[in-house]
């Protein structure tokens, strides 16, 4: 999977303006078992049966199995970018500044896979070395093939040797 690459236009953060309003990448398949949304459950004290109880949630659920937790689906955007390889060559590192409408639009079943597929929406320069990424984030179920989040991540990516003399991203 990884960077979907535009011919003669290399995957750089001084050329990434050619990939405005294009798809620039989508991760590998990752697993959602049961494991990990319990352990998402304890860590965000969320322990509603819908997500923790198979039996419950095969029994009384509207799915017919416990899901993950929205908000677990979102939290794994981070790795999935990473596994997918979508920091443009020329930064250091990229900082979260958060999320422009975000949706969960279907469920993700216990033992299904997600992937995420990014579109590069928008580049705003933020000073020497730093630029602000709007990326349109959509992240899909392998069983089903639906939606299962929709949302607009927005990142700063930071050149510490371009952005001055401590590198810092804020200062």
């Amino acid at each position: 999977m990884g960077r979907l690459l535009i011919e003669g236009i290399p995957f750089h953060v001084d050329t990434m303006g050619g990939y405005v309003g294009k798809p620039i990448g989508e991760s590998d398949w990752m697993p959602v078992d049961q494991d990990r949304i319990d352990l998402f459950s304890e860590a965000t004290e969320d322990r509603n049966p819908l997500h923790v109880d198979p039996a419950w949630a095969a029994a009384n659920g509207p799915f017919g199995s416990t899901i993950a937790h929205g908000f677990l689906t979102l939290s794994l955007l981070s790795h999935l970018s990473r596994s997918g390889e979508l920091q443009p060559d020329g930064v250091d590192y990229g900082i979260n500044l958060g999320f422009e409408r975000i949706r969960f639009l279907a469920p993700v079943a216990v033992g299904d896979r997600i992937k995420l597929r990014v579109t590069l929406a928008e580049i705003k320069p933020r000073g020497a070395g730093k630029w602000q990424y709007k990326l349109r984030c959509t992240v899909i179920t392998e069983k089903t093939g639906k939606t299962a989040l929709s949302a607009i991540w927005l990142v700063l990516f930071v050149s510490a040797a371009r952005a001055g003399e401590d590198g810092r991203p804020f200062g």
